[in-house]
């Protein structure tokens, strides 16, 4: 009976993802045009200006904003950039600038191709990167240049993005994993986890999640067959066979202390301190069994969601969930984010909410938008 009903949850989950992956592909074929260069200028501070904003009709019924209806469905990625800009990433609208002010849409008409965002990263000279489903973007404040397979990407179909400490971007794609050390791409050849029948969400190939911990380690997550650890050197495996819940990893986050969070597809939420893992979801302290979005807000309290039962906060010894009856739009929740404000920001599939420490409210009357 378990084993049925594990079939059953990894079956509902894989053809949810194919047909959100489905969509989107549908949506950004519309809109993509060949890729070129791009003259690149000194970065600047992005200019987000009023303009004329189409309004779309939601897949979802919409609780909450979606930034004046410029989203269709919803945010997939939030990112606070250093001069203070939050950019959202949808599902299929392409990219939207908030400058705290007002908002500026950029499409393909603008340079921006690719309309599903993945991933956001900023570099040290303040340039903004996009990894979207038609390849990797460069904004410098004033115009954008576009990376893709005939740059030598391996796949344009981006999942994660990171910027090491030397500078280098690291890409994960739908082919594998490539370094663009700022003039050209290099495919990252690493050794498979010996795992058998590994059960990717979408391909035995594809990577996702990257992140640099404080040792200066690169971890990434290879659909299907746990996480990828790598030293500079070498390559490291985890996978069920030495401390992880299930393979099919969903989302990586290291926090302040040094402990790195994983959230899965299976398994739920576990946390690694470098000798040991805890699985909070296997001692029944956390619900449900799909978790990510992991993000720290300015007191060191760590947040997630978990699909369809909410959002979590634990400030280091207690969980508290938060659901749709304390004022979050949905419990499914796409993307979380914590400004400089120290609000704590929940993309979900009914609009966006925000939460200022005591009340969640719609991320509209507490920012301004287009007012």
């Amino acid at each position: 009976m378990k084993k049925l009903i594990s079939e059953n949850i990894y079956i509902t989950t894989l053809y949810r993802l194919v047909i959100i992956i489905f969509l989107a592909s549908i949506i950004s074929c519309k809109g993509q045009n060949n890729n070129k260069q791009v003259q690149v200028n000194r970065p600047v501070k992005p200019e987000l200006t009023r303009r004329s904003f189409r309004t779309k009709t939601p897949v979802f019924e919409q609780y909450h904003s979606n930034l004046d209806g410029i989203v269709s469905e919803f945010v997939r990625k939030m990112y606070q950039d250093t001069s203070g800009n939050i950019w959202f990433g949808t599902n299929g609208d392409y990219t939207v600038g908030y400058n705290g002010t007002s908002m500026q849409w950029f499409t393909a008409d603008q340079g921006a191709y690719g309309s599903a965002i993945r991933g956001i990263a900023e570099d040290k000279y303040g340039n903004i990167w996009f990894g979207t489903s038609s390849g990797l973007n460069k904004y410098d404040g004033k115009s954008f240049t576009n990376f893709s397979e005939k740059h030598g990407l391996l796949n344009n179909e981006i999942w994660g993005i990171e910027i090491d400490n030397s500078g280098k971007i690291w890409v994960g794609s739908g082919g594998g994993l490539s370094v663009f050390d700022g003039k050209k791409f290099t495919t990252f050849n690493f050794p498979k986890a010996d795992i058998e029948n590994p059960k990717p969400m979408l391909s035995l190939d594809r990577v996702s999640r990257i992140i640099q911990v404080k040792n200066g380690d690169i971890w990434f997550i290879n659909d299907g067959q746990g996480i990828c650890i790598f030293d500079g050197k070498t390559i490291k495996h985890l996978t069920d066979k030495n401390g992880l819940t299930t393979n099919n990893i969903a989302d990586l986050f290291e926090d302040s202390k040094g402990n790195i969070w994983i959230g899965t597809y299976f398994g739920g939420v576990s946390k690694y301190d470098g000798k040991k893992f805890i699985n909070y979801t296997k001692d029944g302290i956390i619900k449900g069994i799909e978790a990510y979005n992991f993000c720290e807000d300015n007191k060191g309290n760590i947040w997630f969601s978990v699909e369809n039962i909410g959002v979590y906060s634990y400030d280091g010894e207690n969980f508290t969930l938060f659901t749709s009856k304390d004022g979050l739009a949905s419990n499914t929740i796409q993307s979380i984010m914590a400004d400089n404000k120290g609000q704590i920001w929940f993309a979900t599939w009914s609009g966006i909410s925000i939460y200022d420490g005591k009340t969640f409210t719609d991320a509209r009357d507490r920012e301004p938008w287009l007012k």
